[in-house]
């Protein structure tokens, strides 16, 4: 491996694998690691409409396209009383994007291992050094900037023998390591977890399920239950993934009472008709899979010489099918950045500050989003609803059929990355800023709902710092950057 590179990338899931991909197709030497040898497992498998540009833009959609995964052009949800059929396609065709961007009103139902292994063997081609099986042990600073990575074989590599640390220099790091998060966890000790989103995720997978005979084609189903709610994602193996969410407390309570992960999720699939119903004929083919504690952020996305991207950065609850999303649109935001900052166009700081409120002002507003679904539901009195105390001021149905167009779907996020920095907040996020402007307010408010004004406060902080940033937004053509209004 080279001793040195210009930007070294660490995790070769989406945000690392679209982050190289394009900093390597600008023309600039990219080094990737890479701990695992893909393929490999990973739970995140309905992609947002907003991915399809990012892929179009690295040259690899028509790769996955190719490759057959399940087309998804929306989802339906039976939240509490109602049911909400909601289409990609329905706002799209009204969209316009900056030179660059095509219009796509559907996603994609992907199995991660084949996905992200795709995206990465694209990169390699694209003419990044990717290196899989290789862990980085801990990075060399110059004051609070990262110069350099000692690394070593990992897995089967070292396993082999190949346990000599070795060291790379870099001008930048992209942080894409997922939640290992390696710059927020080790050395800046910035990750805060979400009190409100304290839950638990169980999912296997089964065969021989029916299909949804509602909504959008390939769809992904989300179902309520009284003390959480369900997640049915078809795949184009024939398999389709069933996750239950609980809150944590709820989830560790019932285990103390004797009952078994594995019987909380049977029990809460018989709650739920219409799953019921499309696994009648099915059978569960995988163990159930158990994580928790996944929402949560970093207090800081940038800083000298280094991005953090993906999940490295944030997560947010899966109930929007966000992870994907995020992570490639900051792999753009980070890509972009770092491209004008290389070839001197912008200067370090502001470029990081544009990086930063971009990013942040994405996450907040989906973040919102979700507590503003969380608030329409059933079963007011069970503990999990009470639990999620990050809610926002009631919004009628219809409001948040267009946020969920708009905002969930991704789309809204490359607008705001492209043409204009003075964004119009939509409905629901309207009804989460509209209050709670200023630091008196925090006196009004009872201290377990301090989160949900923070949030609030950080949102509309973003936004009008958004249009502070001088003018700056994301071009691709005639290459990609950053350019001033």
């Amino acid at each position: 491996m080279d001793q040195s590179t210009q930007v070294l990338v660490i995790g070769g899931g989406p945000a690392g694998s679209t982050a190289a991909t394009l900093l390597a197709r600008e023309g600039f030497d990219v080094t990737l690691m890479e701990k695992e040898v893909f393929p490999r497992y990973h739970i995140g498998e309905s992609l947002l409409a907003s991915c399809v540009p990012i892929l179009e833009l690295i040259g690899v959609r028509e790769k996955v396209e190719a490759y057959g995964f399940q087309v998804k052009r929306g989802g339906y949800f039976y939240w509490g009383n109602e049911e909400w059929d909601l289409a990609f396609g329905n706002k799209f065709q009204e969209r316009t994007f900056g030179d660059g961007f095509a219009e796509y009103d559907y996603g994609f139902q992907v199995v991660r291992e084949n996905f992200d292994q795709l995206l990465l063997e694209h990169a390699k081609s694209q003419g990044v050094k990717v290196r899989e099986g290789v862990e980085v042990k801990r990075l060399i600073f110059d004051g609070d900037r990262p110069r350099s990575a000692i690394w070593s074989p990992a897995g089967q590599n070292a396993q082999n023998g190949g346990t000599q640390e070795q060291e790379i220099s870099f001008d930048f790091l992209i942080d894409a390591s997922g939640r290992a998060g390696v710059m927020t966890t080790r050395y800046l000790h910035a990750r805060r977890h979400h009190q409100s989103f304290k839950n638990i995720a169980a999912w296997g997978y089964w065969r021989g399920a029916k299909k949804l005979s509602v909504g959008p084609e390939g769809g992904i189903l989300i179902c309520s239950v009284a003390d959480g709610w369900f997640w049915g994602i078809p795949l184009h193996d024939g398999r389709y993934s069933v996750g239950l969410i609980n809150h944590r407390d709820t989830f560790n309570a019932k285990r103390k009472e004797g009952a078994s992960t594995d019987q909380l999720y049977h029990e809460a699939i018989r709650e739920c008709s219409v799953l019921t119903d499309l696994l009648a004929p099915a059978e569960l083919v995988t163990p159930l899979r158990v994580e928790q504690d996944y929402s949560y952020t970093s207090e800081r996305f940038v800083g000298p010489g280094y991005f953090l991207a993906g999940d490295a950065a944030c997560f947010l609850d899966p109930l929007l099918s966000t992870g994907v999303h995020l992570a490639t649109y900051s792999a753009l935001l980070a890509a972009a950045s770092l491209s004008s900052i290389l070839r001197s166009e912008v200067d370090e700081k502001e470029a990081g500050e544009v990086y930063e409120q971009t990013y942040r002002q994405a996450y907040l507003r989906l973040l919102l989003i979700v507590a503003s679904l969380y608030r329409r539901y059933d079963g007011q009195d069970s503990y999990f609803w009470q639990a999620q105390r990050l809610t926002l001021h009631d919004c009628s149905a219809e409001d948040l059929k267009q946020a969920f167009i708009n905002v969930a779907s991704g789309i809204e996020d490359l607008r705001d990355s492209q043409a204009t920095l003075d964004f119009a907040l939509d409905a629901a996020s309207q009804a989460a800023t509209k209050e709670f402007r200023t630091k008196e307010d925090l006196n009004s408010t009872p201290p377990e709902d301090n989160e949900l004004v923070q949030a609030r406060m950080q949102f509309f902080h973003s936004a009008m710092m958004r249009r502070d940033i001088r003018g700056l937004y994301v071009v691709t053509k005639p290459q990609l950057g950053l350019a001033r209004q």
